[in-house]
């Protein structure tokens, strides 16, 4: 059985799972799951994450792993996208958290509000603060890239590949990027490490 990856195209969460496939050059199958349409989830995904959302993977061995930070983990660790420093690993996991709690649920948000599904009705008013969130993990990122070429090591990690999949696609949520020099430079150093593939791909 090979790898089997419940997946979405336009999903920025599942982007770095297949973005890290595809630098391990791991093959595997993918099946769409459609993320406005969320009816069948149970049935589809009930007894492989308990929060039903994709990214799913499910191992060759038929065990599942859900989330897609434990998914980079499990097949990052061991390989050269996780340093071998202890303090580095530390600052590519806060790294990580950070993109989770302050980065994805603002960029992530505005862009499929905007972008795929249209802002709901009675969340108006959230529109506007999950803009200004999202700048502020911007700011957040051009700061620290404002002297450092990768996030976490010196090296390109799992940091990278989790902060760039919806940082490239922000102005999908109308977010200006060129106001961020130094994530600009960023964005091109990731698109051009060897086995990058795009996000549509």
């Amino acid at each position: 059985m090979a790898l089997l990856l419940f997946d979405s195209t336009i999903s920025g969460n599942c982007y770095k799972v297949r973005l890290l496939l595809a630098h391990l050059g791991l093959p595997y199958e993918r099946r769409e799951v459609d993320v406005v349409d969320r009816s069948n989830r149970l049935e589809l995904l009930g007894g492989l994450n308990p929060s039903l959302r994709v990214p799913t993977l499910v191992l060759d061995d038929g065990r599942s792993i859900g989330e897609s930070g434990a998914i980079l983990w499990y097949f990052g660790e061991g390989t050269s996208f996780v340093p071998a420093d202890r303090f580095d690993r530390a600052q590519m996991l806060q790294w990580m958290f950070f993109e989770q709690y302050d980065h994805e649920p603002a960029i992530a948000v505005v862009r499929f509000w905007l972008h795929y599904s249209g802002v709901p009705a009675g969340l108006e008013d959230r529109f506007e603060e999950k803009t200004a969130a999202g700048y502020r993990a911007l700011g957040a990122m051009e700061r620290h890239l404002d002297g450092h070429e990768w996030f976490a090591g010196g090296a390109y990690s799992l940091a990278d590949i989790a902060l760039y999949a919806y940082t490239h696609v922000a102005p999908e949520g109308n977010f200006e990027l060129d106001r961020f020099p130094a994530v600009g430079a960023w964005l091109a150093r990731v698109a051009a490490v060897p086995g990058h593939v795009p996000i549509d791909a």
